[in-house]
């Protein structure tokens, strides 16, 4: 009956060993998918369109309104919401 270091030590021995042909099958991977890629050429930067400020305080108001509502499953007119800090 082995004893209970070899058996500690095999199955340590077993995990690094494994591990060790993981790292390796997935470097060389990466190294066959990269020389069989076609380069990509560089498309032109484009500024993003400027996002749509909200001015309107009471558009906010019913957006909110209407998610509390929603999660409460009640109806809009029961909600009353006496203020809101920008956090």
């Amino acid at each position: 009956m082995p004893s209970n270091l070899f058996v500690v030590l095999m199955g340590v021995g077993t995990v690094f060993v494994g591990l060790i042909c993981i790292i390796l099958l997935v470097s060389l991977m990466s190294w066959i998918c990269r020389k069989l890629a076609k380069p990509v050429s560089a498309a032109p930067v484009v500024p993003a369109a400027p996002q749509r400020q909200v001015t309107n305080g009471g558009e906010i108001l019913a957006a909110v309104s209407a998610a509390i509502a929603e999660e409460l499953g009640t109806d809009v007119s029961a909600i009353r919401i006496t203020s809101i800090k920008r956090v």
